[in-house]
């Protein structure tokens, strides 16, 4: 694995300013690209759902059944999809959870235990997968500044289970404009394609024009989904400072899939990197690894499947004050607010 990967995978607040907390969040005020702000706030949270009545006899069966298959070996628990007609694909404990929801979800609805809405998640109607891509160095020094070169937005479609659209534009560096030899490599961007590309404020721009003719936030209830804390909490992080630039209202909540994916399916965080989370879901990675818009794809696929096997992809990360700060599944679930241009810092 690259050093590259290795930030990204382990965080390192080496200039402390990724930490993690559970205080309230201050409002920032977002505004066109002439600076004028906008008065539009987050929405109102919903309300959390109720919890389920565990007295119910529902439950004991549903303990019985997943104690049956706990005992199922791998080939028992394919044959028991194929029978049902649910995805084979994956890893035994992969197999074992998507079975258990199935089950679940069936005994609820025949008790009509559950409500709407619990049988599939369909909260965000839109779900905007994000991995950039950004400078670097093969050694990535403590202060070395990475700045973002591939814009890339995945939008799924939660209803449909589809990629929808997709948006990509690279990015001009204005620090290290010159990209390192590892950095072309790595990510296959090249000089020339950072030299004809816009700054970050010009492609930010058109990122929220994009995000706004989509009635994000207006007519459809959506949220920002990253592989791990690193794009938000670092990589935007970094780039509205250089840019002074306010953090983005709209991105300064996300789902980390990282630690969903590894919260829903009962595995170590070593066992969520991209190609192993793929790997262990029954997927192959499609195009070139460590391309923004490849890896968006793909991080997509993964969400998809995670959809399918009963998961409820919520917000579990943040930023504030240029601090990162866990969600807590307890908390409201809430959509992101309308995409607008951030204001300048000055």
């Amino acid at each position: 694995m690259s050093k590259m990967e290795e930030y990204k995978e382990n965080i390192q607040d080496r200039g402390g300013n990724v930490k993690l907390s559970s205080k309230p969040e201050e409002d920032d005020k977002s505004c066109s690209r002439v600076r004028v702000c906008s008065n539009i706030g987050e929405p109102v949270p919903q309300a959390s759902p109720t919890h389920e009545d565990f007295s119910d006899p529902v439950y004991k069966d549903i303990a019985l059944a997943n104690g049956h298959i706990n005992r199922m070996n791998k080939d028992e628990l394919r044959a028991k999809l194929a029978e049902l007609k649910l995805d084979t694909s994956g890893v035994k404990d992969v197999m074992k959870k998507r079975l258990k929801n199935y089950y679940k979800k069936q005994k609820l609805s025949m008790t009509q235990s559950v409500t709407a809405g619990d049988a599939t998640d369909t909260y965000y109607d839109y779900i905007c997968v994000v991995d950039f891509e950004a400078t670097c160095e093969q050694d990535n020094p403590a202060d070395f500044t990475h700045e973002i070169i591939e814009f890339p937005v995945v939008l799924l479609n939660t209803h449909t289970l589809e990629i929808e659209d997709t948006f990509q534009e690279y990015v001009r560096p204005e620090v290290n404009t010159q990209l390192s030899e590892f950095c072309v490599k790595l990510t296959g961007i090249t000089q020339k394609m950072v030299d004809e590309a816009d700054t970050f404020p010009d492609v930010l721009e058109r990122v929220v024009l994009w995000l706004q003719e989509k009635e994000l936030g207006t007519k459809y209830k959506y949220t920002l989904l990253t592989d791990g804390s690193w794009d938000m909490s670092k990589f935007m992080n970094t780039q509205c400072r250089l840019n002074r630039l306010r953090f983005p209202q709209f991105a300064k909540k996300w789902i980390n899939i990282k630690k969903l994916y590894g919260n829903f399916y009962k595995v170590p965080l070593t066992q969520t990197k991209l190609s192993c989370m793929l790997e262990k879901l029954g997927l192959k990675y499609e195009g070139r690894p460590h391309s923004g818009l490849d890896d968006s794809r793909n991080i997509a696929h993964i969400a998809m499947r995670m959809l399918q096997d009963g998961c409820q992809l919520r917000i579990n990360e943040r930023m504030h004050e240029g601090q990162l700060r866990a969600v807590p599944s307890s908390a409201p679930v809430e959509g992101a607010p309308p995409p607008h241009t951030p204001c300048s810092r000055d």
